[in-house]
């Protein structure tokens, strides 16, 4: 099954084929992107009104600069990037990694190639 259900009786929200699925919705330009236009797309699985959220996000490559405001949980799924926290040695990242950005982190992310990632931002 590849649709998101809901199961009333668990309360838990399921994403199926979350590696492969299609029909994720277009999410438009990385606002954080600092060269060429990085396009997003992604689902949201789940969010509540404190503005906690988790979901799939998938992007482009290209450089990019965050400064976090939530803390975000990242399990890449495919594709591969580098993150660089201010004052840090660069680490990369690829399929199966998980990496912990809590709030307040700065730097730069560095997409090689199509990344997607499931991701929870609380």
């Amino acid at each position: 099954m590849t649709d998101l259900d809901d199961h009333a009786s668990t309360s838990t929200p399921t994403l199926h084929d979350a590696a492969t699925r299609q029909d994720l919705e277009d999410w438009g330009p990385l606002g954080e992107a600092t060269g060429p236009e990085m396009h997003t797309s992604g689902l949201t699985i789940w969010s509540d009104e404190s503005g906690s959220e988790t979901g799939i996000w998938e992007c482009t490559p290209g450089p990019s600069r965050w400064k976090l405001e939530t803390n975000e949980l990242v399990h890449v799924l495919s594709g591969s990037m580098t993150v660089t926290a201010d004052g840090a040695e660069p680490a990369d990242a690829r399929p199966g990694d998980v990496l912990m950005f809590p709030k307040g982190w700065e730097g730069t992310w560095d997409i090689h190639e199509t990344l997607r990632k499931v991701y929870a931002i609380f």
